[in-house]
């Protein structure tokens, strides 16, 4: 027995079941054993377990255990869903034992019940189901990158291996996965066949012919390893990030960075340093209207620290699973950084080990009640630099709102600095500050006359199928050119295993003109999941995360969830009948809202989460923005305040 007692004991540790690999064999077919495992899931902040999760445990937990005892391995120590820092990821199976030379063997194991997959290239793989996923061995070596990467100083010397299991699966689709990875990246493939070969062999597939058991003070030493990426990861990401262009800084974007700079010099430790001159940290707020450069600021902070400060263990957290989507794309190169931009769901543990905290889109953190939302108060409290981004005027759900006022006194109670900035400029709208106001006028003041800017377009369209015929022409062009709506129509998440379209949920009855017969137009939301030719795996509708910026993504129609945060050349934005200019003002409609989070409020209530929905959906394009609205009288306003050019 190890030094961790029961043989599925997990409790304080990253996964929902430790011990020797014999000691979860001999329990691992009792239901009870997954119930607990289900609990300890939640109490690691996993969030709940889905029932095809459970179904995925109880199929394959037992096949990978049995394949460890057969081999010879009862004694090696095994975790299941390890999670990474944040609980970003989570590795089916880590399986622990010594390696020569004493250093601690580790293997990471990708358990798949597949019996056939296509794959589709090195990066993508078509289940039977049609679901398209990550290739196994290209997951499974991210993991061993994640594991290599953000080993600490004076953590014991790690031998990192890994392996996919397909206990399911032919010999004949075990080759044919291995082969599509196209190079060897040192991951073996197992199927059916291997887990029931000689003992010795058998060790030898797993990557653990080498492995003796650890003893129960080596157990003791993994598990005492707290994961932080190593300077040479942080040193490269923090590079690609200051040098990437979709980043650069200009005005008042470079005079804040300077400033946050100079105050992170004062309460953080540099490179060699103990510690800080100074010990009371910091809490400072940036603010800034659409297109003011809050998240390239955000972004090439995070650089900044992570290659002048890497013992802070700097991270970004967004409330924004679109943005953060993004970010992950951005450093798709790096297979260990992201565990570097963790979930806002990770906010509070985080907040217990990082050093410097930046947190983009604050205003959409969710709050229980009054006063400033408990996850982003244990920031203040332990975190010695937090930079905090927000847009008050970006709050569209009652259940956010965090504003600059609440964190100022609550860093004043906590006996913290709280410095502010704002940012004043628009580097969204070609630079246009006139277009930016003349929203804002629009929705929150008196709406004005457009009078056009140098560089920057706004044209209202008569119906849908002319906004449509734009978006796809600018497409055509080469340009990113997007749609999005207000949340007025019903969203259907779920499809047809082999679909080939998405539903048309959209539909919006257009009257007889002069010269033209009544007609519906007809549209699809943003896709819940990837839409992939089920054929030939060409992706037809992006995820809905990656909307804004993948292709195919100007077919669909996106919506606040999906487009704030984010912006693209050319918006066209169609004002839904949640919204109406009524007798000379906004008249609020959350009869016709779709959003399950609004849709049970007062007209009054929900006037302001519409108006800041709006503002959002107006200001994304950084070249153009064309509107339409569906309610007659709204569009008749608009008509006497855009002219056509």
């Amino acid at each position: 027995m190890s030094g961790t007692a029961a043989g599925e004991r997990a409790d304080g540790l990253p996964c929902v079941a430790a011990g020797r690999a014999g000691d979860l064999a001999a329990v691992v077919g009792d239901p009870s054993f997954t119930a607990r495992c289900a609990a300890r899931y939640r109490a690691a902040g996993f969030g709940v377990p889905s029932a095809a999760e459970e179904r995925s445990w109880t199929n394959s937990w037992p096949a990978l255990l049995a394949a460890l005892v057969r081999a010879g391995l009862s004694d090696v120590q095994v975790y299941l869903e390890y999670g990474t820092p944040g609980g970003g990821r989570r590795l089916d199976a880590l399986l622990v034992g010594a390696a020569p030379g004493g250093a601690l063997g580790l293997v990471v194991v990708e358990l798949k019940q597949w019996q056939t997959c296509r794959v589709l290239d090195a990066d993508r793989v078509m289940r039977s189901d049609g679901l398209v996923t990550a290739h196994p061995i290209h997951q499974v070596a991210a993991y061993r990158s994640f594991l290599e990467h953000w080993r600490p100083d004076g953590a014991p010397t790690l031998d990192v291996r890994a392996a996919v299991v397909l206990h399911n699966a032919t010999a004949a689709a075990g080759a044919a996965l291995a082969a599509g990875v196209g190079k060897d990246v040192g991951v073996p493939v197992l199927t059916a066949e291997d887990l029931v070969r000689p003992r010795g062999e058998l060790a030898r597939l797993l990557c653990c012919g080498d492995l003796a058991a650890p003893s129960a003070g080596q157990v003791r030493e993994f598990e005492g390893i707290r994961w932080q990426p190593s300077s040479r990861l942080l040193d490269h990401v923090g590079a690609d990030l200051e040098g990437n262009h979709a980043f650069a800084l200009v005005g008042d974007q470079q005079d804040a960075f300077v400033r946050i700079r100079r105050a992170a010099a004062r309460c953080l430790p540099s490179p060699g340093q103990a510690c800080a001159a100074e010990g009371a940290g910091a809490v400072i707020t940036v603010s800034g209207g659409p297109g003011s450069g809050k998240t390239a600021l955000a972004v090439r902070l995070l650089g900044r620290l992570m290659r002048a400060h890497p013992t802070t263990r700097p991270r970004f957290i967004t409330p924004s699973g679109t943005l953060r989507a993004h970010l992950h794309d951005a450093v798709r190169a790096h297979g260990a950084a992201r565990e570097l931009f963790p979930a806002v769901s990770a906010l509070r543990s985080t907040a217990r080990q990082a050093g410097a905290l930046i947190i983009d889109e604050a205003q959409r953190i969710k709050r229980t009640g009054p006063g400033l939302p408990a996850d982003l108060a244990a920031v203040l409290e332990h975190v010695p630099l937090a930079v905090v981004f927000l847009d008050e005027r970006q709050i569209i759900r009652p259940d956010e709102g965090t504003t600059v006022d609440e964190i100022r006194t609550a860093a004043h109670a906590l006996g913290r600095t709280h410095h502010h900035l704002e940012l004043t400029g628009s580097f969204r709208c070609s630079g246009s500050a006139a277009y930016t106001a003349w929203v804002d006028a629009l929705l929150y003041g008196t709406p004005q006359p457009w009078t056009g800017h140098t560089g920057y377009e706004l044209a209202l369209a008569d119906d849908p199928f002319q906004l449509q015929q734009w978006i796809e022409q600018a497409t055509a062009a080469g340009h990113t050119a997007r749609t999005a709506a207000g949340f007025c129509w019903p969203w259907t998440r779920t499809r047809p295993r082999d679909a080939t379209t998405l539903p048309l949920d959209i539909d919006i009855d257009i009257p007889a003109g002069p010269t033209t017969p009544a007609r519906t137009w007809r549209a699809a939301w943003n896709a819940a999941t990837t839409l992939t030719d089920p054929d030939d795996g060409r992706p037809i509708a992006p995820h809905s995360q990656l909307w804004a910026s993948h292709t195919g993504g100007h077919q669909q129609i996106g919506c606040i969830y999906t487009a704030q945060g984010l912006e693209y050349h050319h918006a066209g934005v169609i004002i839904g009948p949640d919204l109406t200019w009524t007798n000379g003002h906004w008249t609020a409609h959350p009869e016709h809202s779709h959003d399950e989070n609004l849709r049970h409020l007062t007209p009054d209530h929900y006037l302001p989460y519409a108006l800041n929905t709006y503002r959002v959906l107006l200001t994304r394009g950084t070249h153009t923005t064309h509107i339409h609205s569906t309610h007659p009288n709204t569009h008749h306003m608009l008509q006497n305040l855009i002219h056509k050019s």
